[in-house]
């Protein structure tokens, strides 16, 4: 069974940067896509990022397009989200998952979730 931990969440103003990052044990790690889901306040879970097993394919929900990054190293079992020009609509916990591919990924449910790691934007 995977195991998955978020960290690297904050408070930032309008305009900043995060990395958040989640680790990965258990399962087969290199034939996972991986990726980052978000809850805002009140709101439902949402995908946000995906990458593909080898780390050469990745998609954004159009509202971080140009914003956010997705990378993995697959030597660390680790998948990263690197966020600039975080704005107040980004508040949210974040969430990582594994799934088969990165577009099943988009609308997949998933058996278990990490605890997230909060980012909050101040404006």
């Amino acid at each position: 069974q995977v195991h998955l931990v978020e960290s690297g969440g904050g408070m930032v103003q309008t305009g900043g940067s995060l990395r958040l990052s989640c680790v990965v044990s258990g399962g087969y790690w290199r034939n996972y896509a991986m990726a980052w889901f978000r809850q805002p306040p009140g709101q439902e879970r949402e995908w946000v990022a995906g990458i593909s097993s080898s780390g050469d394919s990745t998609s954004y929900l159009d509202s971080v397009k140009g914003r956010f990054t997705i990378s993995r190293d697959n030597a660390e079992r680790t998948v990263y989200l690197l966020m600039n020009n975080l704005k107040p609509e980004d508040t949210a916990v974040y969430y990582c998952n594994a799934g088969v591919d990165v577009e099943s990924m988009r609308s997949a449910e998933f058996l278990s979730w990490g605890e997230g790691t909060q980012v909050t934007v101040s404006s």
